[in-house]
């Protein structure tokens, strides 16, 4: 596996785990016995509950990821349940209150408000497009209850002096694109071509593979954006064929990323894909795309490959367990990393560590974690809340329609 670069601003895979192991350490010795905080809605939970608000995509636009969201939220809900969460001296069950904002950013902003006005939510979770997501920050931050974000995105958590109560589990736009320039550079490929989805996650890969490519002393031939959903992404295909591109990006999102790479191939691009994680799901190696993607490559967390599976950290078991239970469910798991999962454990975590619901040392608690997730590690801090660390990136390629993983 190639190397990523060090950035001293985020935590390598060694630092995050030996982090989390002393947080850990440090939350069971100092917390025991210790009294739980108030909370806003507390008389409408009877204090013996920690209530989630979410928001996903489970119809319209975005279903193609926010039904699988869901589905991760609804297994890893079970396990939690299944003894509680130690809350101070309570041992809390959590209670989800989920809401389908249909991928309209005006209903999901109305549903974060009753949420947490009606509802009593302590935190907020959810929101696997872009849109959506940057509706529901404004709510949180006005009514100050965290939310941690599941989608695509760098401008969700920033800026960060305005984004004080979000969070973000996502790969950062520029670690993704800086793995996708290296391994087309390493390729030979000299003329790259980016085709991006319309709106903030198309703008974040814009600026992210633009500026990733002049790093390996490259630039983008063309580069132009899908139309928005449901118009014919045929128009955009042939104005990137026509560029002659022996590389070609897609920068989107499930299931419009399936549908551009269709359209290239109706419009005779015949070369290599590059994919980024946003276009990762079920549908994507569905029956009609499969034929398209083979030989695509994406960058993903480590979730998606098979190789994890036969490792025995806590963590891999835990994704091991994770899969097994979702194939056992839902017939196949064919990939996508399962935010909503880890979104619910790292805010059970805030709220053991706090020994309080109170959504202010819920806030607090979730900017200082550091863990390892099912989908990856993460590494927050008071000054980074997009949390994915680089090293749980891999890069993936579809062979005989299933990811298996190259680096």
């Amino acid at each position: 596996m190639a190397t990523p670069a060090i950035d001293p601003a985020t935590p390598n895979r060694r630092g995050v785990l030996a982090t989390a192991a002393g947080v850990l350490l440090l939350t069971a010795c100092g917390r025991t016995g210790a009294q739980d905080g108030p909370t806003s809605g507390a008389d409408r939970t009877g204090g013996r509950e920690l209530v989630l608000g979410v928001s996903l995509e489970l119809t319209g636009a975005g279903a193609a990821l926010g039904v699988l969201q869901e589905r991760a939220l609804r297994i890893s809900l079970e396990s939690l349940n299944a003894d509680g969460v130690p809350v101070g001296n309570l041992r809390r069950t959590v209670r989800l209150e989920v809401r389908d904002n249909t991928g309209d950013p005006d209903l999901a902003a109305r549903h974060a408000t009753e949420l947490i006005q009606r509802d009593g939510a302590h935190a907020l979770l959810g929101g696997t497009v872009t849109e959506t997501s940057a509706a529901i920050v404004g709510v949180a931050q006005r009514l100050r209850t965290p939310y941690v974000s599941l989608a695509y995105g760098d401008g969700i958590v920033l800026p960060l002096a305005q984004r004080t109560y979000v969070y973000k589990l996502t790969p950062d736009a520029s670690d993704v694109a800086r793995r996708l320039a290296r391994l087309i550079a390493s390729q030979g490929r000299k003329r790259v071509a980016v085709l991006s989805a319309d709106g903030l996650h198309g703008n974040s890969g814009v600026r992210a593979m633009s500026a990733a490519l002049r790093a390996v002393e490259l630039r983008p031939v063309e580069v132009v954006r899908l139309p928005r959903a449901g118009e014919s992404f045929l128009r955009a295909a042939r104005r990137v064929a026509a560029a002659e591109p022996d590389a070609v990006v897609v920068w989107g999102t499930a299931p419009d990323t399936g549908g551009a790479v269709l359209a290239l191939r109706q419009a005779g691009h015949r070369g290599p894909l590059y994919l980024d994680p946003g276009g990762v799901a079920e549908d994507t190696l569905a029956d009609g795309n499969s034929a398209a993607l083979e030989g695509a490559y994406a960058v993903h967390p480590i979730c998606l490959g098979g190789s994890t599976l036969t490792n025995t950290t806590t963590a891999a078991m835990a994704r091991r367990d994770f899969v097994y239970r979702y194939i056992q469910r839902h017939g196949g798991f064919s990939g996508f990393a399962p935010y909503a999962s880890d979104a619910l454990q790292l805010i059970a975590n805030a709220a053991r560590s706090a020994a309080s619901v109170d959504r202010g040392r819920l806030r607090a608690y979730l900017q200082n974690q550091v863990t390892e997730g099912i989908a990856g590690a993460y590494a927050f801090a008071p000054i980074r809340h997009g949390g994915m660390d680089r090293n749980s990136l891999g890069i993936y390629r579809v062979d005989h329609g299933g990811w298996v993983r190259v680096s």
